[in-house]
């Protein structure tokens, strides 16, 4: 029981430092080289809305995620990017089943984490996820977690 006072400081300000500076992720950005069909994908596909880039400048397509998060994508036609699933975008949402159906009817593959089509993983905490990969071949997993 002495202890448990100890353990509490500990737990504290190990949650205390973790969250010093009070990070937000702010945007991802995903260098593509088809600038058109990539950014068609996320704006009809994963229905994301587009938002105007400051210069409007034509090599870049900007979407809002989630209140300020954004995904910006970045026109680059001589890069080639190595892309593997454990690197990957990850959105969540409460309605995994619409979002599956909506996939269906657009003819976009999914998979679940060892690669069977059109299965969903289930992880050891209860959330559900699928992968897809975007026109450019990045990954990105959906799942439901709450958050």
């Amino acid at each position: 029981m002495k202890y448990i006072p100890v353990l509490i400081l500990f737990l504290f300000a190990i949650t205390t430092k973790a969250q010093t500076f009070g990070f937000a992720i702010d945007h991802q950005s995903l260098i593509v080289n088809d600038l058109k069909k990539t950014g068609d994908f996320y704006a009809n596909v994963l229905q994301l809305k587009e938002i105007q880039h400051p210069t409007n400048d034509p090599g870049f397509r900007w979407f809002q995620v989630q209140g300020n998060t954004q995904l910006h994508l970045i026109l680059k036609d001589t890069v080639v990017m190595k892309k593997h699933k454990s690197m990957h975008l990850c959105l969540s949402t409460q309605k995994l089943g619409a979002f599956i159906e909506n996939l269906n009817k657009n003819n976009v593959d999914y998979e679940d984490w060892p690669g069977s089509k059109k299965t969903i993983t289930q992880r050891a905490d209860g959330v559900q996820q699928i992968y897809l990969r975007d026109p450019e071949g990045y990954w990105i997993e959906i799942n439901d977690a709450v958050h």
